[in-house]
């Protein structure tokens, strides 16, 4: 979708190039990717942007927030998020609204439909 990647270590993954290029098929040349050693790390490179957290903890809805076209997206480990100083040191918190039995949508599901919608409101979407 064009967006660049920050990925804040520790990882819950391993990543080397032969997974990076089994996972990502031949688009992976086509992302940039920064690597950052901590939280700290990422958000100095990061300036004073808002942080948006996608998270299950939210009640705030992605469809009812207003998106600016320098906004970062934040998103957490599937199984435990980010940890709870990071969750309170965001700017804004969201919720993606799923049905009441399911419990959460998988990272590439979720980062999708957030990114998407935040291209969509800016108008930031490639032609």
């Amino acid at each position: 979708m064009g967006a660049a990647v920050d990925l804040i270590e520790p990882l819950g993954f391993v990543w080397d190039d032969r997974r990076v290029r089994r996972a990502a098929l031949d688009y992976i040349d086509h992302v940039t990717v920064a690597r950052h050693s901590d939280y700290t790390a990422f958000r100095t490179a990061n300036g004073g942007r808002r942080l948006i957290l996608l998270t299950t903890k939210s009640i705030q809805s992605l469809n009812d927030f207003e998106f600016m076209g320098n906004d970062v997206l934040l998103f957490g480990r599937e199984s435990t998020g980010v940890p709870a100083a990071i969750a309170g040191a965001c700017d804004v918190r969201l919720r993606i609204p799923i049905q009441a039995q399911v419990r959460c949508m998988n990272l590439a599901t979720s980062a999708a439909i957030a990114l998407g919608e935040a291209m969509r409101q800016t108008a930031a979407l490639p032609i």
